[in-house]
């Protein structure tokens, strides 16, 4: 996997035999491997990894955090390339907003501000959880969260206009410099966006 990984031009020709590695056979190490090589690959070439979508979701509820992870990363960037393809397992994916494990929260972030992009209405109703998160007790996940309403805001500002005044507090307010500088970048984000509504 180690070859294919660097030559991105077989990826495509690669994706059953990548998929391969995450039956139970394999350790968690190549399993990861597998998961974020796929979820790349989705990427580019959506179409070839819709076989093996079920397969890639079922890691969201592993019991090993890191395949949990590497299976949000992968959702996320294939659901940034088409929607259709992992809109059955967003429920699924919204419990990782609960998990135990700051690394998986913190690719549950990363995850749906990749779906968001191109989809952000999946998200409108869901803003609250990420508001939420900008207090976590962890630094890495209140450092992300405001990126989710810069996502949306850009391209959905309605669905971020009523947090806007929520975020200006948090903008002035917040003691950590990188979570007062992306909320201020989400609200610059979503006013211009208003604008030219």
């Amino acid at each position: 996997m180690r070859t294919i990984t660097k030559d991105k031009e077989s990826w495509k020709a690669n994706v059953d035999f990548v998929a391969l590695k995450l039956n139970e056979d394999y350790s968690v190490a190549v399993k990861a491997k597998a998961l974020w090589l796929l979820g790349e690959t989705g990427l580019k070439y959506p179409e070839e990894i819709e076989p093996h979508i079920n397969d890639i979701a079922g890691y969201l509820e592993n019991d090993e955090s890191e395949l949990r992870e590497r299976s949000a990363n992968a959702i996320g960037r294939i659901g940034r390339a088409d929607k259709d393809l992992i809109i059955d397992y967003i429920d699924t994916l919204m419990k990782l907003k609960y998990d135990k494990t700051e690394n998986v929260r913190h690719a549950f972030i990363w995850t749906c501000e990749n779906i968001a992009a191109n989809a952000p209405e999946l998200f409108c109703e869901k803003l609250d959880i990420f508001y939420e998160m900008i207090t976590d007790s962890h630094e890495k996940l209140r450092i992300e969260a405001p990126e989710m309403f810069r996502v949306v805001g850009k391209r959905n500002p309605n669905c971020v206009k009523p947090y806007l005044e929520k975020l200006e507090y948090i903008a002035e307010n917040d003691e950590n410099q990188t979570v007062h500088i992306h909320s201020a970048g989400a609200i610059r984000i979503t006013k211009k966006a208003l604008e030219e509504i």
